[in-house]
């Protein structure tokens, strides 16, 4: 499963009140909310996700930090309440200091071994929200967002039946319009390996919505325009499979180099070059591991694992 945080920022990038649904308990709406992902220059810190209200609501409204952890983590608890304390430092130094707060976390379940709890208690239960996606955590009211964002965990045979539930029950909602492409965009994270017409199979999407959504367009589809020629006959589709694969390794390369540098820095030339000849596994395995590195020795270490 690959499920990093490149997914959720599609997600909420240009649509923040996707995001009120989830936190309807805290705001009744999200109107002018603004999302960014601010690199914290101390550490190279970057949280999955800042939305802010209007600067003229920021003594009112609160402003909601996002993380995204899809897997056990014994220093989660501790790095979140570190990563908060300098993200509230850094909107101090930009002038925008944040008064009123709430992290919101998106994870398999909140049960996860994600640390002892205990050294920062009145902060988990003060400044935390937590949006579980693992079916058995799901509450029947869950939002259709949130039900769609658990098909990052159930059983593949599942996906299909899952999806045309999501889809109905989203019917009178926002999410209606768009849910193909945010179906789309989390099946891509999830089985970015797989071929296109198997994705469309357990998103029950047909290859002509697929290879124009939004999603494919976006976030794992630029440089790979032929995909939409070939989605309307499989034969071609099949035909040209290594040269999509080709296009795929290359724009996971240089999705990771930038994530890389936005958490490592600039990277010397012999540290590029290392990571765009990864392996199409290879670099889809970095993707996930960089959302923990703390600087560049970390990178330096990893890439001395796997050549190792």
């Amino acid at each position: 499963m690959v499920a990093s945080d490149k997914l959720f920022f599609w997600l909420f990038q240009d649509r923040t009140e996707r995001l009120q649904p989830l936190v309807a308990s805290l705001l009744a709406d999200m109107d002018g909310y603004s999302f960014t992902a601010p690199v914290i220059k101390e550490r190279e810190v970057r949280p999955d996700g800042l939305f802010l209200p209007p600067v003229e609501q920021l003594l009112d409204k609160p402003a909601l930090i996002m993380e995204a952890q899809m897997a056990a983590h014994p220093e989660f608890f501790l790095r979140l309440y570190n990563n908060s304390s300098l993200l509230l430092m850094h909107q101090f130094r930009q002038g925008q200091p944040l008064r009123h707060w709430r992290m919101v976390v998106f994870c398999p379940s909140r049960e996860l071994n994600f640390g002892d709890p205990i050294p920062v208690a009145e902060f988990l239960k003060e400044r935390v929200i937590w949006i579980e996606l693992a079916p058995d955590r799901l509450p029947p009211s869950a939002p259709p967002l949130q039900k769609a964002l658990g098909l990052l965990l159930l059983p593949e045979e599942q996906l299909p039946s899952s999806a045309a539930t999501i889809r109905e029950q989203a019917a009178t909602t926002p999410l209606a319009d768009e849910l193909d492409d945010v179906i789309a965009a989390i099946l891509l994270s999830r089985f970015n390996g797989r071929s296109i017409t198997d994705i469309c199979a357990m998103g029950g999407i047909t290859l002509d919505d697929f290879t124009n959504s939004v999603a494919y367009k976006e976030i794992f589809g630029r440089g790979l325009e032929e995909g939409q020629q070939l989605g309307r006959q499989e034969g071609r589709l099949e035909g040209r499979q290594e040269g999509r694969l080709e296009g795929r390794k290359a724009e996971a390369a240089a999705m990771t180099l930038r994530q890389l540098q936005r958490r490592c820095g600039s990277l010397p030339l012999d540290q590029k070059t290392s990571v765009q000849a990864l392996p199409l596994a290879d670099l889809e395995a970095l993707a996930d591991a960089l959302l923990d590195f703390q600087g560049p020795a970390d990178l330096t270490a990893w890439l001395s694992q796997r050549h190792g």
